[in-house]
């Protein structure tokens, strides 16, 4: 009986081609990873997901999401007392 080859690396997809790890997000915001840590912990950025322990975001959701973020007029939030 002839065994089947395993698949060869060409053969499996690439199963996160659409998603980007947490790392590489903050690298691309020049943020850091604990930026986004919190964000995700406040449910205050782009929507994530975990596989173990590794976070990812969806490339579209990203880009969905900052789209979310663009104004129209930005108003700078004031510091201190008025």
């Amino acid at each position: 009986m002839n065994d089947p080859l395993p698949d060869t690396p060409e053969d499996i997809p690439d199963l996160l081609a659409d998603w980007i790890s947490r790392e590489q997000l903050a690298r691309a915001l020049s943020l850091t990873t604990d930026t986004l840590s919190r964000w995700e912990a406040r449910r205050k950025g782009p929507p994530c997901t975990r596989i173990g322990r590794k976070v990812f975001y969806r490339r579209a959701a990203v880009q969905d999401w900052i789209r979310a973020q663009e104004q129209a007029h930005p108003v700078r939030k004031s510091r201190g007392r008025a």
